[in-house]
């Protein structure tokens, strides 16, 4: 595929076998290069090998990466165009099967507990691969090079432009934070002085050596780059499961890992159905797995694993707006994008909205509907759900719909003039208002709180006398990924904050469910298998474990043997 996409970018040779990406002179010509060819491109002689817009145009076959090399397998699994059920199919990628495992298990065999590196091993690593972060970061912030991976991701997940971009601006982002001696300074001890003269307690973040890394499908490079360069910063060897309807994104940064000087064997990459991929975790020494995916999942994988997993499972995320009325266009606003963006794809996704009384003043929800209604397929501002099927969806809000005193706030209907494939969904944003007494009755909780990965949320009102219940509520549900206090009445902000537990949790009156978690912690809480994700803390918390080494090195003078106790 030469010749297409090109990508204008300045190069300087470090290695005689890798091009390296590095930052612009400023005394140079901005069009100027710096490599063995005038221009680089998203060609076979470069680190791409696809042109995003014309993925189905002719076939393409993702391959498998086991030790270091690009392999491919028996059989093949043709992923179907997202948008039109009558085209080709935008690629194919390697059903691998249980009996093509071998090579995977030996690659990961080879594997010490103590990692590829640790702060006494190999620590040059911590180094190369601040080079390699800032590298690929560099290329992330190009603006040809976003908008590759933009292109790529709505390929797969056809969501808007600016929120595929975003997340390549995210992951970018991230890319630039652990530049340089950041990844080192993952590596940070501590010291503690010891209770006799000559020793010194240190504690460090060690790898666990051989790990697995399972993504999901609705943040085809945001979710898996950040998991998967937090698991090599520390000196593990992971395998990527990627979801397989979006393996062609992370298979092309792959490609741009190892272009950026990556060594291939640090990182396998296995397309295959789940359950080959967990025969995989269980019969190798996979010593630790991270699952960003479906609660369902999750509990089956930790169960199989016997608790050895980190978790970032679904979310049914909340928000309450408080007594303090204000800002209503904005409140709307971020109400429509927290509940819809991304299709309602979103593990973060507004589910259900507590609205005090107060604001009944105004015309939020015709404002909420307002907008929602302003969102189409022909901008992807509303797309297929991957997972939901319209009949699921349409279900659920029958379901709801026919609670005592709930009604359909707006959706509830099938997309007009689509060609979704039936596999997938296709519906309007709805919302579902549901009253709040009857919303707590055994009958109806666990329907109200079930998490559907689609564009949908649960409306309800609650007054002072009934604040409480809705505590009761945030007390009940399962799930404590992400949540709003929508407010700044610092009372009444400080009982909500005070007795709930999400994890990742915003307050104040531009509080939002959804975020952008290169700049903040993102994970759950109120459980241990709990996994974060984009900063220091969370990537030492997921992918190292605690080792103290205590030096005592100073036998005292004049020492005499005790006697035997």
């Amino acid at each position: 595929m030469k010749g297409v996409f090109r990508l204008q970018l300045r190069c300087l040779r470090f290695h005689p076998n890798v091009v390296y990406f590095s930052k612009p002179n400023q005394d140079e010509p901005s069009h100027r290069t710096v490599s063995l060819a005038s221009s680089m491109s998203f060609s076979t002689d470069s680190w791409a090998t696809i042109d995003p817009p014309k993925l189905g145009e002719s076939p393409y076959l993702v391959q498998n990466i086991c030790d270091g090399q690009w392999t491919s397998a028996k059989k093949q699994m043709d992923i179907i165009h997202p948008l039109d059920r009558d085209a080709a199919p935008i690629f194919s990628i390697p059903d691998t099967q249980e009996d093509e495992l071998v090579p995977f298990l030996q690659s990961l065999r080879k594997v010490p507990k103590s990692g590829l590196h640790n702060p006494l091993k190999n620590p040059h690593r911590y180094v190369e691969y601040g080079e390699i972060s800032r590298k690929a970061g560099e290329v992330l912030s190009s603006p040809e090079g976003a908008e590759f991976f933009a292109r790529a991701i709505m390929a797969c997940v056809p969501k808007s432009y600016a929120q595929a971009l975003g997340e390549v601006k995210v992951t970018a982002a991230f890319l630039n934070n652990f530049a340089g001696d950041n990844v080192r300074r993952l590596a940070q001890s501590f010291g503690v002085a010891g209770d006799h003269y000559g020793q010194m307690s240190v504690g460090h973040r060690w790898p666990y050596g051989p790990v697995a890394l399972v993504t999901p499908f609705n943040f085809p490079l945001e979710i898996p780059v950040l998991q998967l360069m937090g698991s090599l910063f520390m000196g593990n060897k992971p395998v990527l499961k990627p979801s397989e309807q979006v393996s062609i994104v992370m298979e092309q940064f792959l490609r741009l890992l190892h272009h950026c000087g990556m060594n291939p064997s640090d990182c396998d990459f296995l397309n295959c159905r789940g359950p080959v991929a967990q025969k995989l975790i269980l019969d190798t020494p996979v010593r630790l797995t991270q699952f960003t995916g479906s609660s369902k999942v999750g509990e089956a994988l930790a169960e199989a694993t016997r608790g050895k997993v980190k978790l970032e499972d679904a979310g049914f995320d909340w928000k309450v707006l408080g007594p303090d009325v204000g800002d209503v266009d904005y409140v709307a606003w971020q109400c429509d994008q927290d509940a819809y963006a991304c299709t309602g794809q979103k593990c973060s996704a507004q589910s259900i909205l507590f609205v005090h009384e107060n604001w009944k003043t105004t015309d939020l929800l015709d404002k909420i509907k307002n907008n929602a209604a302003k969102r189409t397929l022909d901008d992807f501002s509303v797309g297929p759900t991957l997972t939901v099927t319209t009949k699921a969806f349409l279900d659920h809000t029958k379901r709801l719909a026919s609670i005592p005193g709930a009604e359909v706030l707006f959706g509830g209907r099938e997309l007009e003039n689509h060609k979704i494939p039936s596999k997938y969904g296709a519906v309007y944003p709805t919302a579902v208002f549901v009253p709040l007494d009857e919303m707590t009755k055994p009958g109806h909780f666990e329907a109200c709180t079930t998490e559907i990965f689609a564009p949908f949320q649960v409306v309800t009102y609650y007054n002072d006398q009934s604040l409480d219940k809705v505590l009761e509520m945030l007390e009940r549900m399962s799930q404590h990924l992400t949540a709003a206090v929508v407010s700044n009445d610092v009372e009444f902000r400080t009982k909500i904050l005070a007795n709930s537990v999400n994890g990742t949790t915003y307050a104040g009156r531009r509080a939002r469910t959804t975020g952008a978690p290169q700049n903040h912690w993102f994970g759950p809480a109120g459980d241990p298998r709990g996994a974060g994700i984009g900063t220091p803390e969370a990537i030492q918390l997921v992918w190292s474990c605690h080792r103290e080494i205590i030096t005592d090195s100073a036998v005292p003078s004049g020492w005499t043997q005790p006697r035997a106790t």
